[in-house]
């Protein structure tokens, strides 16, 4: 499989620049993947198309406020991207500029060290008098812009700092937003309650790879990113309770997605009482076999993309690109502050 074949006509106008005014206010684009039909409604009357008995499974993840400018003792500025939290790895950052191992960088009048050069482009870094990851998080959280993405093409605005974040965001560590439920709000999930579908939070710290183009043909040769996650007890008892019972694991996002796939087999053998952790490094595209998930709730994604490949994989690529093509015609915006899709 290609990646030309995950390929279509994004015209520019399309992208939504900025989030609507009202959360929760956006399209939804509704398709049954076993037949390819296709319904038209608003992200609000997402109850209408759930069931009592289903689960709702959102990321309770945070942006960080990711971007920071330094500058070296030379007087040359350097910008630096926190990067995602993993799992044992601290103070790393993406920069742009010239550094080398033992600079000393200023930022708003902290001295930050760079101790060390992991990667091309990424370095650790430590605010002088100790390295603790609180300390440096303060720092950017403080000064911090929002990591809005790239295709965005606009500089971060005083709107992003409550609208590229979920209303139930809790756990920080992501530098991208999982953008399924930025449109989810405190009205939308009682309603689900009421009607009797459960909801449970994950977490799953997305990171700069979700922005990352796919840069070889052959889909075999990607190296796919990873991505720290953690399910809790009571989340994968209840995944197990319903999937027992018949009813349908609704994933709100790629992001849950990739966790509770990447953990599919420890969910379904299940007996401990610790959470399920892990660096989900799964990449999903057609011919791959959903065990835990039964309907996806995702945004409009863009060409040649991993998260397009992964809503393809559970659509059916032909399904899927039917869908867009509708989607564009019908004015539905797309990508992070977009409109949304629900298949089932």
């Amino acid at each position: 499989m290609r990646a030309g074949d995950f390929d279509y006509e994004l015209p520019e106008e399309k992208i939504a620049k900025y989030p609507p005014l009202e959360r929760g206010s956006t399209l939804l684009l509704v398709l049954d993947r076993h037949s390819g039909v296709i319904g038209h409604t608003r992200y609000d009357a997402l109850d209408d198309y759930l069931q009592p008995g289903d689960l709702l499974v959102l990321n309770n993840t945070r942006v960080l406020r990711a971007r920071l400018f330094a500058s070296k003792q030379t007087g040359a500025k350097i910008e630096l991207m926190l990067l995602e939290k993993h799992q044992g790895e601290q103070n790393l950052v993406l920069y742009r500029g010239k550094l080398k191992k033992g600079d000393t960088l200023t930022a708003h009048n902290h001295e930050l060290q760079v101790v060390d050069l992991v990667d091309h482009g990424i370095a650790r870094i430590e605010l002088t008098g100790g390295s603790g990851e609180e300390r440096l998080l303060a720092l950017f959280e403080q000064y911090g812009g929002v990591p809005i993405p790239p295709y965005l093409k606009r500089e971060a605005e005083e709107v992003d700092r409550e609208r590229y974040q979920t209303l139930f965001a809790e756990l920080p560590g992501s530098v991208a937003a999982p953008t399924a439920s930025l449109n989810m709000t405190p009205e939308l999930l009682e309603k689900l309650r009421q009607k009797g579908v459960d909801v449970v939070t994950l977490v799953l710290h997305v990171g700069l790879g979700t922005f990352l183009p796919i840069r070889v043909e052959m889909l075999q040769e990607h190296h796919m990113h990873r991505e720290f996650y953690s399910i809790p007890r009571e989340s994968i008892e209840k995944i197990c309770q319903v999937k027992a019972a018949g009813g349908r694991i609704v994933a709100v996002g790629t992001t849950v997605t990739r966790a509770l796939e990447h953990a599919a087999e420890r969910i379904e053998s299940y007996s401990g009482t610790e959470p399920l952790t892990g660096e989900a490094d799964i990449f999903i595209y057609p011919g791959y076999r959903f065990r835990i998930i039964d309907a996806l709730l995702t945004n409009f994604h863009a060409p040649r993309s991993t998260v397009l490949m992964l809503t393809a994989a559970f659509a059916g690529k032909d399904h899927l690109l039917n869908a867009y093509r509708e989607a564009v015609e019908e004015g539905y915006r797309f990508l992070s502050y977009g409109d949304s899709m629900l298949i089932i």
